[in-house]
């Protein structure tokens, strides 16, 4: 028998070495990073048809420079050609033409009548508007760079047609892909009204995005499918609120897409409220909303749909959200007065009454005034607009951008070089901050232009002349709706393209010349770019931030005066999520600058993360006062921890503080 006192084997565990890793700086990895997704095949195809057609027609006439001026507003159009409805494409492709083709008038004229230096003025002044004006959203930003872009090309590039011919042709190049993007349907959409496949497409990608939250409540996935049901109501929004010439749905197809936008936004509430509460909820909880999203998708009734148990105020909400969608999917579909929940119909469940009286409940009226009104809270106006532009991120963003243009600019004409105008040109490209962090455009720059020149160059010394720089380009502009996900790959495709128009357009080959004169824009755009300026550093972050809090103190205090306008309050919250978002993600790419420049918009983040928290419980107190009339001292502690946490972090953030009437709800 062995003796008691003998000592026990060690049985914790052998460490085991972990292979050597280098963590990467964030300037690095986002310089690394690329979207994924399946192929855009319909968008690939509309960038075959565009350019490469457009220049091969100009060949055969002998008016090849016409066609390189349509081929290249075709090309910037393509840049520009992104998912979603195709009335929201008309505006994302359509406002930036108008703009690259005023440049082409200011600067072709601007560079035919004035010398080096008052045409070097010009074109810093028109980078100072171009830059301020592009703080105002992606359009805008768009529109600003194919301003500057274009305004480079008329002072610069020698072609015999004046400017506001080239102005047309470089209009009817982009007027030509918006001809494709509305007649070409999209794969598997000719068995519905194919005018509306971007639309339909966005609005079952809410439902599905619901039934993921749904799914994760109560996980450590919830926040980011929270993030990600605020993104799909953005595309959602931005798909049928689009421009039109008439302020109301004029078709049924529209009318019943606006309803079952409007039906989805009582479901998102209901299923934020739910992941707020931090409860795990049964696998059934998810399987109505993904019903919703096949029968979206395919125009068929929803059927039956399984109903939650109605145990707490948030699975209530959740119900009669579903009881809501299923009717007006039911007045939609193929058979109506058919809708069954669980086998039972409608008229005999708990919430009878809800549907007994259509249209004076409040979530039924809510949602009848949104699908009649449209998705968005309110009308364009221009005091805002010019707030936005002559605002903290206009400034900041407005001397960026005139600085490297002008600086590129005045460089380029003392370099004498034939080609100066790709110099600016490439500056504009460098210094916009919604394509990533400085050094990360810079990196991916560098790399596509050098990539690009020498598969040119490669290409050029075996292809024959025109026809096959005339098939490189129609590749080319196949190739920009794939290449979009990461710059570097674009930069290269789009190298591709431009050097291939030049040669056709009669001037020599210039891929060498391409890559220096993009080496030392990259030079310039990092120096401007890291050069002190005046005014505050992080404006933009700062000024997005600000607006996301007068959002979300809109959206607290509709909520917590008992108002009962349910599309008010939807209104209010979808604003206060979407100017969340677009403040998160400034910051993100902010963080992910250099030091020199991060350190500017420290502690923003943290701003935004308590902003969220914020929104989500302000979420989960509408629904709770909907069902009962008042709040649990849970809410209320929530509410107040919250604000007192975002005025220690604004200030922390050197930021303003919020409004006095937010920290006194």
């Amino acid at each position: 028998m062995p003796p008691r006192n003998r000592p026990r084997p060690d049985r914790s565990p052998v460490p085991v070495p972990r292979p050597f890793s280098v963590a990467l700086p964030p300037w690095l990895t986002h310089a690394l990073r690329a979207q994924r997704g399946p192929v855009p095949w319909n968008a690939v195809v509309r960038g075959a048809l565009a350019a490469g057609p457009l220049l091969l027609a100009a060949v055969l006439v002998g008016q090849e420079s016409i066609g390189v001026m349509a081929a290249l507003g075709a090309m910037l159009a393509g840049i520009n050609d992104r998912p979603g409805s195709r009335r929201t494409a008309v505006h994302r492709i359509g406002v930036p033409g108008l703009a690259g083709a005023a440049g082409l008038v200011v600067g072709t004229y601007a560079g035919e009548g004035l010398g080096a230096v008052p045409l070097t003025l010009i074109l810093t002044v028109l980078g100072l508007l171009a830059g301020a004006v592009s703080a105002v959203g992606p359009v805008s930003s768009g529109a600003g760079t194919q301003l500057l872009v274009a305004a480079a090309i008329g002072a610069g590039m020698p072609l015999p047609e004046p400017g506001w011919q080239r102005a047309l042709f470089f209009l009817a190049g982009a007027g030509w892909l918006i001809v494709l993007r509305l007649v070409l349907p999209t794969p598997g959409a000719l068995a519905h009204d194919f005018r509306f496949d971007g639309e339909r497409v966005a609005v079952a990608d809410v439902y599905d995005a619901i039934a993921e939250l749904l799914a994760a409540a109560g996980g450590e996935q919830a926040g980011a499918r929270r993030a990600a049901l605020t993104a799909a109501l953005d595309h959602a929004q931005d798909a049928l609120a689009g421009p039109r010439l008439r302020r109301y749905a004029s078709s049924s197809a529209e009318r019943r897409l606006r309803a079952q936008y409007a039906a989805a936004l009582p479901l998102a509430e209901a299923a934020t409220a739910l992941a707020w509460a931090g409860d795990a909820l049964p696998a059934r909880t998810a399987e109505g909303p993904r019903r919703l999203a096949v029968a979206v998708r395919t125009g068929e009734p929803c059927g039956p749909l399984p109903a939650p148990a109605r145990s707490v105020p948030g699975l209530r909400a959740l119900d009669d959200a579903l009881l809501h969608a299923a009717e007006t999917f039911d007045r939609g579909g193929k058979k109506p007065g058919s809708m069954h929940i669980d086998g039972k119909n409608a008229a005999d469940k708990h919430g009878a009454a809800l549907h007994s009286n259509t249209g004076t409940n409040p979530l039924d009226r809510g949602a009848r005034q949104t699908a009649h009104k449209g998705p968005r809270l309110r009308p364009f106006r221009a005091k805002p607009l010019l707030r936005t532009v002559t605002g903290a991120g206009g400034r900041e963003y407005g001397f960026r951008v005139a600085l490297c243009y002008g600086a590129s600019a005045a460089v380029a004409q003392a370099l004498h070089h034939v080609h100066w105008y790709w110099l600016p040109a490439t500056a504009v490209f460098l210094v916009k901050p919604d394509l990533g962090p400085l050094v990360s455009r810079v990196l991916n720059r560098a790399a596509g232009t050098v990539l690009g020149a020498l598969v040119f160059a490669g290409f050029a010394a075996v292809l024959p002349r025109p026809e096959g720089l005339v098939a490189l380009v129609a590749i080319s502009g196949a190739l920009i709706p794939v290449a979009t996900r990461h710059f570097a790959a674009q930069t290269a495709v789009v190298t591709v393209l431009v050097l291939a128009l030049v040669m056709v357009g009669g001037e020599p080959e210039a891929s060498w010349s391409r890559i220096g004169e993009t080496l030392l824009a990259c030079a310039i755009v990092l120096i401007v770019g890291h050069l002190p300026a005046p005014g505050q550093r992080g404006g933009n972050v700062k000024a997005r931030l600000t607006s996301a809090t007068d959002a979300a103190h809109a959206y607290l205090t509709h909520v917590l005066s008992g108002a009962d306008d349910r599309a008010a309050r939807w209104a209010l919250r979808r604003e206060a999520y979407r100017k969340l978002a677009e403040a998160r993600a400034a910051i993100d790419r902010a963080a992910a600058e250099l030091p020199t420049l991060a350190r500017h918009t420290e502690g923003t983040d943290e701003v935004a993360a308590t902003l969220e928290r914020l929104v989500d419980t302000t979420t989960a107190c509408a629904v709770h006062l909907d069902d009962t009339g008042r709040l649990t001292p849970r809410h209320t502690e929530r509410l107040a921890t919250l604000l007192d946490e975002l005025v220690e972090q604004r200030e922390r953030a050197g930021l303003a503080d919020p409004p006095a009437d937010l920290l006194s709800a």
